[in-house]
């Protein structure tokens, strides 16, 4: 799947570079949807302990998985 693909709200998405600190192939959850350019994330661990919370560009993240 690739970051063309339409992303919403409760997707998980993993990054596929670098951003804020966190390492490619972090994954997260988007909380909020800004403009479809930038998302709000929720991103976690593998024990899904929340690592950081960042308002992420969509050039950054790839889905996952949708809900």
């Amino acid at each position: 799947m690739g970051k063309m693909e339409f992303m919403k709200e409760l997707d998980i998405v993993r990054l596929t570079k670098q951003f804020g600190g966190l390492a490619i192939g972090t994954k997260g959850t988007i909380v909020l949807e800004y403009d479809g350019e930038c998302f709000e994330v929720e991103f976690f661990d593998e024990e899904n302990n929340t690592i950081d919370v960042l308002t992420t560009p969509v050039t950054c993240i790839e889905l996952v998985k949708s809900f």
